[in-house]
Parts: structure tokens; C-alpha cells; sequence
């Protein structure tokens, strides 16, 4: 069973030792905000687009070891659509030498018309089709979603999960550290499960071992950052694998600083509009935390924290316990 793991972790740490050079021999460095933490200043040039470490790997692992090609192919073909919108941002921003890449407007409609496409399949061809878990009912109660509601809740669902773990990303590790409790938090409840969850077991694991390869290189002090690239990867594949196991809603708990990361942006944003006031010192939050004295090692120990405080949440919702 711990195949998929094993080889993922190993080609993603050999992978690294290639794309990190590679990167930074084609100057694919991360352009940095200037109204941002001033402990970030450094690292403007660092390579970025470093997704692509834990991104072939669960791509080769995965299509390996399936043992349903047709809906594996679908499903990993989705979440390259989604890492091929972050990796346009990424691009964008290197050649631009700009840190805006894709306009709000342009990655929104590419977002949404991919999240679109992916929950009218999983609904009517997907073997998941539009059942989903009730919470506190015991893990064999499924309701049958209308079709009208349950495409319009995934469609997005599956952009709010690409883009919050796209506002996760912004300090070292904190992205891949919280993925990878998730992605460890969706195995465990695949346990239970049984047979039918055999698919969603093979690309965590992938997903696991790839990831946790790439953070050898992403703990601070990172050589190397995801982007877009690789954020909107593990937002997809944590969106995916969720919709799959029929309980997307799991991801709102823990995934709970997906919740805060996002939603700290919108509070932002909607009362400096409103009172030309910000109630954060900056978003998304981790920036907050930083400006207020926390490291970033603290910032990453602390979510995590959280992060595995909502699984157990998750557990109990699911009668686990």
C-alpha cells in the first residue's frame, strides 16, 4: 500500500534536485510585494514555480497505479486545467517582472468555467455522482443532492478551495505543511470508507509523499517557492479527492485556514471600501500574524496546529469517535 508513497517521495526530493537549479539558472524568480512583511524582502529572486516538484510526481504515481484509467484521467486532467491557470500567473509575473500576473477577472472566469466543466461531469458520469455524507449520520448516510443545487455548490466550492490555497501560500512551508494534514486528515477517513475509496487511498498517498519530498526544499528558509502553479494544484486535488469521497463539506473544517485566509481577504477588502480602515494589518492573515511579531516558523506550527485541531472536529462530525 505504501508503494505510491515511497516513489513519490523519492522523485519529488530527485526532482528537486533538478528543478532548483534549473530555475534558477532560467531566472524564474518570485517577484515580492513591496507593501508586504519586510522580512519578505529577500526574497524576491528566489525560484519560483516549484509546484512542478510534487506535481509530476503525483501525476506519474497516480497513473501507474490506478486501476480505473477513465475516471483517473478525467479526474488528474482537471486538476492540470487548474495548475495550468496558476502556471499562466507564474509566467506572467517572470516575464512581466510584476507580482500581478492573471487580472481578477481573467483567472476568475478560468477558474469557474474548469470548476464548472469537472462538477457537471463528477455529478452525471462521476462514479461520486451527487451523493454526499451527512454530517452526525454515521458514514453510511448519503443524500442524494438535486442536481440544480449540488453542480452550482462544487462549481464553487472548487474555486474558493484553489483560490484560498492560493492566498495559504505566503510563507514558507505554510502551504504544503497544511496540505499535507489535509491530505493525511482525507486518508485516514478513507480508511472507513472501504473499497470504493481505493482511488481517492492511491492519490493521497501520491499526494502525501510528493509533497512532503517538496517541503525538504520549501521550509523556511525556502530555496524554492511553489507559485501559483503548485497552490492551485493542491487546492484542486484537495477539491477532487473531497468531491470523490462525497464530503466536500469536510474541507470547511479542516481546511480551516483555507476558511480564515479567505475570509480575512474579503473582510479586508469589503471594509476598507466601506470606512477607507483596515481591521487587519495586512491579509491574508499569516501576513497579520507576522507584522504583529510571530515567525514564521511560528506562523506555520500554529496553523498546522489549527489545521489539526479541525481534523479531529472533522472525525467526530463523521462519528469517528
Amino acid at each position: 500500500m505504501w508503494q505510491p508513497f515511497l516513489i513519490a517521495l523519492a522523485a519529488s526530493v530527485s526532482l528537486g534536485l533538478i528543478i532548483v537549479p534549473l530555475m534558477k539558472r532560467l531566472k524564474f524568480g518570485q517577484t515580492v510585494r513591496l507593501d508586504g512583511p519586510r522580512t519578505h524582502l529577500h526574497k524576491s529572486g528566489i525560484p519560483t514555480m516549484g509546484g512542478l516538484i510534487f506535481i509530476i510526481p503525483i501525476f506519474a504515481v497516480t497513473l501507474f497505479y490506478t486501476n480505473d484509467m477513465v475516471n483517473t484521467l478525467i479526474n488528474m486532467g482537471a486538476v492540470l486545467l487548474f495548475t495550468m491557470v496558476g502556471m499562466a500567473d507564474d509566467l506572467i509575473k517572470i516575464f512581466r517582472k510584476d507580482h500581478d500576473g492573471l487580472s481578477v477577472l481573467q483567472k476568475t472566469i478560468l477558474l469557474l468555467v474548469i470548476a464548472a466543466a469537472y462538477s457537471t461531469y463528477s455529478v452525471f458520469w462521476g462514479p461520486a455522482g451527487s451523493d454526499i455524507i451527512i454530517p452526525l449520520s454515521g458514514m453510511d448516510t448519503v443524500w442524494t443532492v438535486p442536481v440544480y443545487i449540488y453542480i452550482p455548490f462544487l462549481t464553487i466550492f472548487l474555486y474558493w478551495v484553489t483560490n484560498s490555497a492560493n492566498l495559504t501560500d505566503g510563507v514558507d512551508g505554510l502551504a504544503s505543511s497544511v496540505s499535507i494534514l489535509i491530505f493525511i486528515n482525507l486518508f485516514a477517513i478513507c480508511r472507513f470508507l472501504g473499497p470504493a475509496c481505493d482511488e481517492s487511498i492511491l492519490v493521497l498517498l501520491a499526494s502525501m509523499g510528493a509533497v512532503l519530498g517538496f517541503l525538504a526544499y520549501n521550509a523556511h528558509p525556502a530555496k524554492i517557492f511553489m507559485g501559483d502553479t503548485g497552490s492551485m494544484a493542491l487546492g484542486a486535488l484537495i477539491g477532487v479527492i473531497s468531491i470523490q469521497m462525497k464530503i466536500p463539506w469536510v474541507i470547511f473544517i479542516v481546511g480551516i485556514i483555507f476558511v480564515l485566509e479567505a475570509l480575512s481577504v474579503v473582510i479586508q477588502v469589503g471594509y476598507y471600501k466601506i470606512t477607507q480602515k483596515r481591521v487587519f494589518k495586512m491579509a491574508p492573515i499569516h501576513h497579520h500574524f507576522e507584522l504583529s511579531g510571530w515567525s514564521e516558523h511560528k506562523v506555520v506550527i500554529v496553523f498546522c496546529m489549527v489545521t489539526a485541531a479541525g481534523g479531529v472536529v472533522s472525525y467526530w462530525l463523521l462519528g469517528l469517535f
